[in-house]
This record gives C-alpha cells, sequence and structure tokens, in this order.
C-alpha cells in the first residue's frame, strides 16, 4: 500500500503501529481425532465434518500458558536482534493464575526491564483488540515499539464429559512486535473495528473460579471450572459479527471486499469461517488458516495462521490484508493492514509434525 491509497481525509503523516515481527509456537504434543478421549464417542469423520480439525496440540503437564507466551515471544525478538519494545500486551483468557497479570512477568522473564506490561481479557478477539491497544499506545505518544503476545492452553479448562468443545480448542501462542510509523507505510495499521454484546456473557464461559464463586460457593460445583459454550447461539453470533465487523473496518479503510488479497479470521471452526467468507464474498483462495493441523488456539489463533501462512509464502508484500475475530463476552475485532517485508525464515512442514515448531517459522532459540 502506498500513501495514495490512504482513506480520504487520512494525513500522510498520522502516527501507527507498524508490523515489523511475527512468530508462533505450539507445543510438541500433537493430538489427533483418533486419540480423542473415547469416551466423548467420536471418530475422525465426525470431527472433521463438523469443524474440519485433523490435529490439534496440546500442552504438556506444568505448561503454563507463560510458558508458550515466553517462546512465542522469544522467537519474535530473536528475529529481530537488538529492537527490543517499551511496551508489552498479553492476550489470552487462560491465565496463568487470577492476578497478577502475565505481561509484567513476561518482560521481566524476557529481561526487558521496567516496560509499561499489562494484560487483555478479550477471549479469541483478543489478538484484534490487543492491536488496536498497540496502535493507541504508539498514536499516544508513550510507546515506541510494543510486543503483542496471545497464548492460550484451553486444554486445562476442558471437561472431560464435554466433547463439543473438547473436539476444538487447543493450545498455542503467537507473538507480534509493532513499531511506530507513519500510516502509509507497508506494515502500517490502517483502521479498526471493535465491539461487544454483553446480553450474550453467559453463551461462552467458564462459570467458577472467579469473585463469584467466592461470593456465592454454594452455587458452583467443581465442574463450573470448565470451559462452556452454547455451540448453535454462538455460530450464529460469530457468523454475523465477524461479518458485520468486517464489512465496517473495509468502509473505514476505503476497500471493497474485491480489493482484499488475503483473509484471515479466528480460527474458530471450518464451518464458520466458510460461512463468513461466502457472505464476504471472499473465496477460499484469497484466505488463510491453518485450523486443521492445529484447532482453535483462542486469541492466539490468528497471529499463529499469519506466522503459518507467512512460513508457506502466502503472504507477499503489499498484499491488503483483512483481519477478524469472535470471542466470549461477546466481544468482537476487525482490523487492516497492508503486508509488510518481514525478517527471512525458514518455512516449516506442518503435515509432517516437526514438534513444538509445527506452525512457527524457525526462528533463532529464545534469549
Amino acid at each position: 500500500m502506498t500513501v495514495a491509497d490512504r482513506p480520504a481525509g487520512a494525513p500522510s503523516d498520522r502516527p501507527t503501529a507498524v508490523l515489523e515481527g511475527l512468530a508462533g509456537w505450539v507445543p510438541p504434543r500433537r493430538v489427533s481425532n483418533a486419540e480423542l478421549p473415547a469416551a466423548w464417542g467420536v471418530d475422525d469423520a465426525w470431527v472433521r465434518r463438523r469443524t474440519g480439525i485433523v490435529t490439534r496440540h496440546w500442552a504438556g503437564p506444568g505448561v503454563r500458558t507463560s510458558d508458550l507466551a515466553f517462546e512465542a515471544a522469544g522467537r519474535v525478538l530473536a528475529a529481530l536482534d537488538g529492537q527490543e519494545p517499551d511496551t508489552v500486551l498479553v492476550a489470552t483468557s487462560t491465565p496463568d493464575r487470577p492476578m497478577p497479570a502475565m505481561a509484567p512477568q513476561l518482560a521481566a522473564r524476557l529481561g526487558l526491564g521496567h516496560v509499561a506490561a499489562w494484560d487483555i481479557a478479550a477471549a479469541c478477539s483478543g489478538f484484534g483488540y490487543g492491536l488496536a491497544a498497540a496502535a493507541g499506545a504508539i498514536a499516544a505518544g508513550y510507546a515506541q515499539r510494543v510486543l503483542l503476545v496471545a497464548a492460550e492452553v484451553y486444554s486445562t479448562l476442558l471437561d472431560p464429559a464435554d466433547r463439543s468443545a473438547g473436539v476444538v480448542f487447543a493450545d498455542g501462542a503467537g507473538a507480534v512486535l509493532l513499531r511506530r510509523g507513519t500510516y502509509g507505510e507497508p506494515g502500517g495499521l490502517l483502521a479498526f473495528d471493535l465491539g461487544s454484546d454483553g446480553t450474550g456473557h453467559e453463551l461462552i464461559q467458564v462459570p467458577g473460579g472467579g469473585a463469584a464463586e467466592r461470593a456465592r460457593p454454594a452455587d458452583h460445583t467443581p465442574a463450573d471450572r470448565h470451559f462452556r459454550m452454547a455451540g448453535r447461539e454462538v455460530y450464529q453470533h460469530a457468523v454475523t459479527r465477524m461479518t458485520e465487523s468486517s464489512q465496517r473496518v473495509l468502509a473505514r479503510t476505503g476497500w471493497t471486499a474485491d480489493d482484499v488479497d488475503r483473509f484471515a479470521a479466528h480460527q474458530a471452526n471450518a464451518r464458520i469461517l466458510d460461512a463468513v467468507g461466502e457472505r464476504l464474498r471472499l473465496p477460499g483462495d484469497r484466505q488463510v488458516g491453518n485450523i486443521g493441523r492445529v484447532g482453535n488456539t483462542g486469541a492466539a489463533s490468528l497471529p499463529l495462521a499469519l506466522a503459518d501462512a507467512a512460513s508457506r509464502d502466502q503472504l507477499a508484500v503489499g498484499d491488503r490484508v483483512l483481519l477478524t475475530s469472535f470471542g466470549a463476552g461477546l466481544t468482537w475485532a476487525s482490523a487492516t493492514l497492508s503486508w509488510p517485508e518481514l525478517p527471512v525464515v525458514a518455512p516449516v512442514d506442518t503435515a509432517a509434525g516437526t514438534g513444538a515448531d509445527a506452525v512457527a517459522p524457525a526462528a533463532p532459540a529464545c534469549r
């Protein structure tokens, strides 16, 4: 994209966040449909037909969300040696603890010093909200470079008796480094659309474990510590909200669907992705995704999908990219950007099962 392509009225010197690094990480344990618990009564064909998922990655015993976040963050920083952030954001709905936030701990573990750091709890929309927060911090002038990490360990929340969530959700982390730049340059974030509908807060939730349980313990059971989702209602909301949010952010950018070169949606479920793509009139050859290999990794799904696409040369410099997501809350977030030239990394063959780097562009090890 050039400055001439910016929406009418957008000043050429307007500061914005510019994407300069990207990496992903999934834990080594790869779980096929055939390995899912027998008690769920599902087979490979059933799971593929309903979700499009063939394999997913689950963290091993003792592995925390912060561990996955550290792996993804370390890779993106190592690929951009010397480009250290002054702000760290972590998007997650599966934090290590209710308090404190994970971001300060991650910043310290990475050796970043006394940087600004906070968490974003917008569930599967967390990465989109994080991009907007990073752009806002940069536009406000108190951040020059922001590390945004989205990480989830959903396997710790799965109910052994609930196959509907169990076959879909998985673990992973993705990280991006964003620097201060100007509106029209490659990699610059162009427009956002964020929204919520709290009347649907019970459609996707973990009922227990918080202040509500401590205030009224008699109203809760141990099963309330597990993930709950009203699948049919969520499907309708996800399709509608991601479609409408995408349309609004395209209008704000000054694009139509025909202008979009690559479309990346939250990797929720293959049927949802197909429905959103059809409503937006964005054919499959313009969509990028990896749900078949990694499942639904919540807030991490968008950066993981982008990292996977970049490693497979599915994203070219100058591509006009549309991102959209939907999650618990209910929340949704969309953004547009022009794809930049990123550090050269070796592609990874995810189909071959190469372990923890399965969807991450190869990069030097963590510092």
